[in-house]
This record gives structure tokens, sequence and C-alpha cells, in this order.
């Protein structure tokens, strides 16, 4: 599976590729960072983003964008900044039928380091190790993105697989999982029946 993961940021919007599965070792694909200067116009800004992300897309050719999820900050003119960009990311990939998933910073921290509290350092140093690489990704955007490529790999994998066995078993069936399991007892046999 090859993942792109994007820091969404309006002056550095960090991008990262990796490409594996759970359980073997990941490999890196590139890294990098888009930037645009802090006194353009807001849609300028926006635009270059976009033109830098279709840029990857067009290279990189992943299965699956992973995104941060933008959460509240004390400092609303950054949240608002990281919200567009996040959405130029979640535009570009969903306009090519691409899965995007989002991941929140704690999450992928937990996943990278073991710690949902870990700082920057610690993401970029695990960063770096997994993806056995001579030296830390620069700027800290650009490990933010390979650790949330790296995260989906991990954990997203498993939740698409999980997605789609449960539509295939709907498909065929022509009820939801929910409602199979309704009918059903705790073992999953027909309520009813001997076991």
């Amino acid at each position: 599976m090859r993942v792109m993961g994007v820091d969404p940021g309006l002056t550095r919007c960090g991008l990262g590729a990796v490409e594996g599965r759970p359980g073997a070792p990941l490999s890196l694909v590139k890294v990098g960072v888009v930037r645009t200067p802090a006194d353009d116009e807001i849609g300028a800004r926006l635009v270059a983003i976009e033109a830098g992300i279709e840029q990857w897309l067009d290279e990189i050719r992943p299965d699956a964008v992973a995104v941060e999820r933008v959460f509240a900050q004390h400092n609303l003119r950054t949240v608002m900044g990281t919200a567009q960009a996040s959405a130029v990311a979640i535009l570009c990939a969903s306009r090519r039928g691409l899965p995007v998933a989002l991941h929140t910073p704690s999450e992928v921290k937990a996943a990278i380091t073991g710690s949902g509290t870990a700082d920057k350092q610690q993401v970029g140093t695990m960063v770096t190790r997994l993806l056995r690489l001579d030296a830390m990704p620069k700027p800290a955007d650009a490990a933010d993105a390979l650790a949330l490529a790296i995260c989906h790999v991990w954990r997203g994998g498993a939740q698409s697989r999980l997605a789609e066995a449960a539509a295939k078993a709907a498909s065929g069936s022509g009820t939801t999982p929910a409602a199979y399991f309704r009918g059903r007892g705790r073992a999953g046999y027909p309520r009813g029946t001997a076991k």
C-alpha cells in the first residue's frame, strides 16, 4: 500500500509518502513541503498548495491519502489556515477518487512512538528509525507528513479492509452487518437455533 501523508499548513504544507503494509518494513517514497509566502493573498496561497499537492499525486500515485485532522487551537488564525490547507488536500484526493483518512495528532503520535503526548523530536526520531533514514526529515512538517502516512499504513489499512469486508457481506446478504447481528444471539447463531 502506498500512502501520501499531508501535514496541512499555509506557510509550509508537509508532504510525505511511504510504501508498505502492517507487520513489514516500510520504505520512503518521497518527502518534502509546499511553501507559500506569508504576505501573499489567501487565494494565491491555496492555489499554490493545490498545484503542489496535484503534482505530488501525479508523481506518487498513492493508494490513499492521510491528512491531519484539524483540532482547536488557541490561535484562531493558525487553525483557519490549517483547515483551509486541509480542505485543499482532501479535495485534490477526492477529485481523483482516492480514499482520504483523517488522523488526529495524538493518534499519529501514539502509532509512531507509543505515546499520544510525544513531542516533534520524538516523532521525527521514530520516523527516521522506522524508515531507516540517514537523517531526520526537515522541516518538522515533512517528518509529520511521513508520520501520518505510516500511521495510516498501520491503522488505516486494517480499518479499510474491515469496512470493505462488512460492505461485501452486506451486499451479498442484502442486509447491513448491524442488521445481520441484531437477529442473532451472542455466539452469532440465529436466535432459537441449537448451538
